[in-house]
Parts: C-alpha cells; sequence; structure tokens
C-alpha cells in the first residue's frame, strides 16, 4: 500500500491538493487480478443483475448489451480474427471474468463511478456473462466462481514474462 512522505511533499510544494487520508487511499486499493485476489465478499445471479442493468447500465449500453459497436457488451465473438474491425466486447474480448467485475465496479455507471455494492456488480457481470452465454441462467457468481470461468478469449493475449 502506498504511505504518502509528508517531508517529501514539503519539498519544492507548490501548495497544491494535500497528502491524502489512509482511510482515502484505502478506499481506492481495490484492484482485483486475473486470479481474483481481492475480490471481495458477496454475489450475484443474472436475475438479479438484469434488474440492475435495466436501472444503471441500459441508457449507455442499449437493450441487453447491444448497444452500439462501441457501446456494446454483448455479441462479436470470431471477430478478433477476420479483416474487418473486430467488435470488442465482454464474450469476444476479456480475458479474464475477474477483471470485468473490477472494472464494472471501479468505473461504472459512467455518472456514479464506485457506487454500486459489491453484490450489484456481482450481478451485472452475472448477467452480463450470462448474455454473452458464458455461464447459465441459474449460475452463481461470487469470489469463489468467478476466477474460474474460463473466458472465450483467455488465450489471445500474449504472457509477458519478464528476462525471458
Amino acid at each position: 500500500m502506498f504511505t504518502p512522505n509528508s517531508a517529501l511533499f514539503a519539498v519544492d510544494n507548490p501548495n497544491l491538493g494535500r497528502v491524502p487520508t489512509q482511510e482515502e487511499i484505502a478506499s481506492w486499493d481495490v484492484s482485483i487480478g486475473p486470479n481474483g485476489l481481492g475480490l471481495p465478499d458477496g454475489r450475484g445471479t443474472p436475475k438479479e443483475g438484469e434488474e440492475v442493468y435495466v436501472s444503471k447500465c441500459l441508457g449507455c449500453h442499449g437493450e441487453k448489451g447491444t448497444g452500439k459497436p462501441n457501446d456494446a457488451l454483448v455479441g462479436g465473438r470470431g471477430t478478433l480474427a477476420g479483416d474487418q474491425p473486430a467488435i470488442k466486447t465482454i464474450g469476444s474480448y476479456w480475458p479474464y471474468a475477474t477483471t470485468i467485475f473490477d472494472y464494472v465496479r471501479r468505473a461504472m455507471p459512467l455518472d456514479a463511478p464506485k457506487s454500486l455494492t459489491n453484490a450489484k456488480a456481482y450481478a451485472i457481470v452475472a448477467y452480463l456473462l450470462r448474455l454473452n452465454g458464458i455461464i447459465g441462467e441459474n449460475d452463481v457468481i461470487d469470489a469463489h466462481t468467478l476466477p474460474k470461468i474460463l473466458m472465450p478469449n483467455r488465450e489471445g493475449f500474449v504472457t509477458f514474462s519478464p528476462g525471458k
């Protein structure tokens, strides 16, 4: 965790802003890795997610996630290998379900980032995974099941290993 050094900030400080409190830093220290490390408690189902999606996401991403091509969350599977520009959606592009959760919880909805509860974020992700045919309609996602979901494009990225 980052701990600001107040002496460092005092040197040549143009007196803009202030040193954040530990509580403020902790509220933004919410990264979730591909392996699921850091996933919070909570759970969600596609049915629960549909209700949240309609109230929080529909305006930007359209009915059932099929918004404009740059706003689409569903579809596009198989478009990454073609000659035409790829349609990058949850079902065609994202390699890890955990990073979808991380993004939804951290950045959505656009007008109120970080406003979703963990349960609502899990539910929205469950709904979107269901719409993309990745999980079943009765599946429950949580900190234990989400990292185990194999995304269609899991092998579509190059793994970087320093020193090799």
